[in-house]
């Protein structure tokens, strides 16, 4: 990654909640065909988040711990804050001397924009300020959150604005929290009266169906986008008497990732 500073945006998605095997399920049934286009040999890496729940997650991932392979190690972090005694930073890895990605951008001339979703990037309380207080600007609003059936379609028009209103040679970076995976779920599935593991895929599904607009956004600055893409924890429906997360589960560890390049459209 430490060669594409300056000359790349920065697309992070986080598919909040995403379960590996539903993504899995998802792509082999040919539920997700945009996903399809664009995961490096059409499959999502299977990798190990660090932490849970959303709120922990996210602060190791912008410290630079992404989800971890699940094959044996050390594997080298795209990206990386600075400290003494780091074994998985090398050749490659964009290392900052800033406690946070969004930091360490910014010092590199990057725009830094956050698109919340979940309750944990709601600025209505003081710990909803935590996570987008990291970055120059940051957005939530009701439309985005859980509860609201087209909260991606709300983001996204959000990000439209963005984009068009900020210099063509100024470098980007978006992060996208997407909710629609978090329960409840069961909108997205006609006559679902609870959330299941089908209305979660089914609001996959519904993503998926965001996805093309998202990356003609990101693609269309006449620069390269690195896309880093992946859930932040699974979820459980019932497993070993489980419902949802902050548990230490293999459903709630086990998430997809992938990351890739988008040329400029």
């Amino acid at each position: 990654m430490r060669e594409l500073i300056g000359s790349h945006d920065l697309l992070f998605v986080t598919l909040d909640t995403l379960r590996f095997d539903v993504a899995q399920r998802c792509l082999a049934d040919g539920r997700t065909p945009q996903l399809a286009t664009v995961l490096p040999g059409g499959t999502w890496e299977r990798r190990h988040s660090p932490a849970s729940f959303t709120y922990a997650a996210h602060h190791a991932f912008f410290a630079g711990f992404l989800p971890t392979p699940v094959t044996p190690g050390p594997h080298e972090r795209l990206f990386a804050a600075r400290f003494g005694g780091s074994e998985t930073s090398g050749p490659r890895t964009f290392v900052f001397d800033a406690p946070d990605l969004p930091a360490g951008l910014a010092a590199a001339g990057y725009h830094t924009v956050c698109l919340g979703g979940v309750g944990f990037f709601n600025p209505a309380a003081p710990l909803g300020r935590v996570l987008p207080g990291l970055f120059a600007e940051s957005h939530w609003e009701r439309a985005f959150g859980v509860t609201a059936p087209d909260c991606l379609g709300a983001q996204l028009d959000r990000l439209e604005s963005i984009i068009a209103g900020l210099p063509a040679g100024r470098p980007l970076f978006t992060f996208l929290n997407v909710a629609a995976m978090h329960q409840p779920n069961r909108h997205y599935l006609q006559g679902a009266g609870t959330d299941s593991v089908a209305t979660h895929a089914a609001a996959l599904e519904y993503v998926d169906g965001r996805l093309d607009r998202l990356f003609a956004l990101v693609s269309g600055r006449e620069r390269p986008c690195l896309v880093i893409i992946c859930s932040d924890h699974g979820t459980l429906y019932g497993e070993d008497g489980h419902v949802g997360h902050r548990v230490a589960h293999e459903t709630v560890w086990t998430v997809p990732y992938a990351d890739f390049i988008l040329e400029p459209s």
